[in-house]
């Protein structure tokens, strides 16, 4: 088919008369041999009037192509020209053809002819076609023809953001393109009009120059060059998930170009909290959070409350862990500071020692932790070196060392192994199990994870808090000594007694059963409590399908579940130095066998461990072992923290026991080195070690689960000051925002997201991402002041009311709704268009 029927058949969808002049008298043959079904074609050849009648008045429903070899008559020679006026005429010009394929009318010629190149191509005609609408202006169109060069939608900000995204990837087509259609001199007015953007040299690349330069000084009180449409389309950009990878590219190059690592060396990295359109910002604020940190020039509360403020940071996944890890060192410095550490050992007993433990000394072993696994995690060791060994230094000699030998003392002054009213972990089965079964129906589940050690399981006990529709409570109970696995899994077992193998094996008889391994612990329960009881490992329960689980649980009253990640990283040298690794994922794998026991109708849990451990990230010196040489007529075990054998001989640097003082029957004796002193031990690890009597090793968490019918979780509120004023007359607007109260176990955080909208729900700001978890109890510290900055749509809205609203997304999806709003006059002065 040739482009003249095509275009007279288009022609004739929306019309009945189309009118043709060959003007240049060389189509004549086109108009005989073309092929319009339905339509006649008549000759214009003095005979106007007469057709004139038939076709207004004899065939009124008949379609004509009215063709005239030569030019249209002028319009008083014209006898047609009503008729003309009122149908429509085709013209076989190249622009007409174009006109008549897009299906625009003869206004447009001027435009077509403008941008001859643009329109040469088929698939641009293709693409702009399905972008027309019916009333779209000559502006409008101009818009959507940059559209379809850039494969964008039409509008500017999309256009300039794949435009941006080829420059980032290096490559120039459509920039080339734009240039070929002369297109480029409209999106340079574009840009000026809409950002501000003029340039002698104008150029996408100089625009992102300047982009980021302006945004920048905006943030810092510096020259702008750019409108505050600019800084609205900035903070779109970077945080759009299709882009975000460009501007990231772009924002390294720009940073370079404009000297950022200089100017920013020289400014006060509190400046710079609110702004994150350079990657060095970061780099700058951490580099100096560490050194204020390590220089203890700055608080625990300021450095926390600037870690929150930089997770909106586009880069905060890339230093989470360093934000982190610098947030605990200052928690953990400030936790030292405010503790008293010390214990009288004439006037102290055992369980005001762990009394004071388990209220707070605790939280140092739990910040040192996380410290030392989030740095381990960022893999930035020159960044936080200084920080690290300062940590370092504080933890050992300043809290771990003091407290134990303290702790030692009160303990040597005790006359047995006990710490009444805190539990022996030998009373476990009778003071935490066998309650559930003297009532009809109970069951209990008993999760015990080797070397969870209480302060893990204080975070645990959070984490399971956290669940819907869980509670739980922790207690912590001594274990027995030496703290090592044969001895604390064989106390949780139901017993008389427990005597230590005499031999090499360190085995422990549970009323004279051996109870190494998983078997022989379930025929100590089973004889503990005949008939329904089981013991299985965790990773054997986590593979079992749902209906298998059940069935288990169904059949059994009491359920024993070991688990061993800590343990079992821990005591090899060759993996020692990841045991805080170990723990962050045994905290996964217990919330995970809680809610499969839940899930197969399980209401009671009890999660408890062995023993707890001592760890300490750096190399250890000489200082750190026991000078001490372990001697005696039997030396039937050897550990790093304990000796079994017989006729002992007593040494300063270790603590002496029987087995009847430690609660145990036997004739063996044990030695445990004092405070945290080790022995050596050929091949083995020494960083992580457990089996004395430190705090650290013998409190053990005893967490009490139960699953609740009802849903018992909120999240907090949070509410919208009120403003002296209802009326925004600038180009941007400060909000304040109040968190109603802190967060805890059971009132969660909650994340909103915050802009400015027209009644019609058009947003006309830069929108943010606000997560409110503060835990204060201070109301002052949970309010948040963010700034709005009303982007040129907002110009459309002048002079009505617009809407600042707080949006929540719903749980699960991309869809948000409406949590909070409050209604604003927007009355614009023409002075605001100079405001950034």
């Amino acid at each position: 088919m040739s482009k003249i029927q095509e275009a007279l058949q288009k022609r004739f969808q929306t019309h009945r008369i189309v009118f043709w002049y060959d003007a240049q008298k060389e189509l004549r043959q086109d108009f005989e041999t073309v092929v319009l079904p339905g339509v006649e074609k008549v000759e214009l050849k003095e005979n106007e009037f007469a057709l004139k009648y038939r076709l207004l008045r004899a065939e009124p429903e008949q379609k004509f192509l009215l063709y005239r070899e030569g030019p249209e008559p002028a319009y008083r020679d014209n006898w047609l020209l009503d008729v003309q006026l009122a149908h429509d005429e085709f013209r076989t010009d190249q622009a007409s053809l174009w006109l008549s394929e897009l299906e625009l009318g003869l206004e447009f010629s001027e435009l077509v002819q403008k941008y001859p190149t643009f329109f040469e191509a088929k698939s641009r005609l293709i693409a702009l076609k399905k972008l027309l609408g019916e009333r779209d202006s000559h502006s409008q169109t101009e818009l959507k023809m940059l559209a379809v060069c850039a494969s964008a939608e039409p509008r500017i900000d999309t256009i300039l953001e794949a435009l941006l995204q080829e420059l980032a990837r290096e490559k120039e087509d459509k920039a080339k393109l734009l240039v070929r259609c002369q297109l480029d001199t409209l999106l340079w007015k574009q840009l000026e009009r809409h950002y501000g953007y003029h340039s002698e040299a104008p150029g996408i690349y100089d625009f992102a120059i300047e982009l980021f330069k302006s945004c920048f000084a905006h943030g810092t009180g510096g020259s702008v060059q750019l409108s505050s449409e600019a800084l609205v389309f900035l903070k779109r950009w970077k945080d759009s998930r299709r882009y975000g990878e460009a501007f990231a590219t772009l924002s390294a190059r720009s940073a370079e170009i404009l000297q950022m690592e200089q100017k920013l060396s020289a400014m006060d990295f509190r400046q710079l909290m609110d702004i994150d359109y350079f990657e060095l910002i970061d780099q700058k604020i951490l580099s100096e959070m560490v050194h204020g940190v390590t220089e203890r020039s700055i608080t625990s509360g300021e450095l926390s409350n600037w870690v929150r403020q930089r997770r909106q940071s586009h880069w905060h996944d890339k230093y989470k862990h360093i934000y982190a890890a610098v947030d605990f060192a200052a928690r953990f410095i400030a936790t030292l500071d405010n503790s008293l550490l010390a214990m009288d050992a004439n006037n102290e007993t055992m369980a005001e020692g762990i009394k004071k433990y388990t209220e707070q000394w605790f939280q140092l072993d739990q910040f040192y932790r996380k410290f030392i696994w989030h740095k381990r995690q960022s893999a930035e060791a020159t960044l936080l070196n200084e920080l690290n060994t300062r940590v370092e230094n504080l933890y050992t000699n300043n809290y771990l060392l003091p407290v134990n030998d303290s702790w030692q003392a009160v303990v040597d002054n005790s006359p047995r192994w006990a710490a009444s009213p805190v539990m022996s972990q030998q009373h476990f089965w009778r003071n935490k199990v066998k309650p559930f079964l003297t009532k009809k129906d109970r069951k209990v589940c008993v999760i015990i994870s080797d070397a969870l050690r209480y302060e893990i399981g204080h975070e645990l006990l959070g984490l399971i808090r956290r669940e819907d529709r869980f509670d739980a409570e922790l207690t912590p109970a001594l274990s027995t000594l030496p703290s090592y696995t044969q001895l604390g899994m064989a106390a949780l077992l139901p017993h008389r007694t427990l005597a230590l193998a005499e031999d090499t094996t360190s085995t422990v008889l549970v009323d004279g059963i051996s109870s190494r391994g998983t078997e022989y612990r379930r025929k100590i329960l089973d004889i503990g409590h005949p008939g329904k009881v089981s013991a299985v490992l965790a990773k054997d329960l986590m593979s079992m399908d749902r209906d298998q689980s059940r069935e288990l649980v169904k059949a059994n009253d009491v359920l024993y579940i070991y688990h061993n990640l800590i343990d079992k990283t821990g005591d090899s040298k060759d993996s020692e130095e990841r045991v805080f690794n170990a723990a962050e994922n045994t905290l996964k794998d217990l919330l995970l066998l809680v809610k499969k026991l839940t899930n197969a109708n399980v209401y009671n849990i009890l999660i408890t461990a062995d023993h707890g451990f001592i760890y300490q990230d750096r190399a250890l010196d000489d200082s750190d072992f026991s000078s001490s040489v372990p001697e005696g007529e039997a030396i039937l075990y050897r550990d790093r923290r304990f000796i079994l054998g017989k006729g002992l001989k007593p040494a300063a640097g270790f603590s002496h026991y029987s087995s009847e003082s430690l609660g145990l029957g036997g004739n063996l004796e044990i030695q445990i080195p004092k405070s945290i002193n080790r022995l050596r031990l050929s091949g083995s690890g020494s960083r992580f070690v457990h089996g004395g009597s430190t705090l650290q090793e013998v409190v053990v968490p005893v967490i009490k689960i139960n699953k609740k019918r009802k849903s018992d979780i909120s999240a907090v509120g949070v509410q919208i000051h009120p403003a002296a004023s209802k009326m925004i007359t600038s180009g941007q607007l400060t909000a304040r925002l109040y968190q109603q109260e802190p967060v805890t176990d059971k009132v969660q955080p909650r994340n909103l997201r915050v802009g400015i909208y027209t009644l019609a729900g058009e947003l006309i700001s830069d929108c943010h991402d606000l997560q409110f978890d503060m835990i204060s109890e201070n109301p002052r510290d949970r309010e948040l002041q963010i700034q709005l900055v009303l982007s040129h749509e907002a110009d459309q809205a002048n002079n009505q009311e617009v809407i600042l609203r707080l949006d929540e997304k719903h749980a699960g999806t991309t869809h948000y709704q409406e949590y909070r709003a409050v209604r604003f006059q927007l009355r614009r002065s023409f002075t605001s268009d100079f405001d950034f």
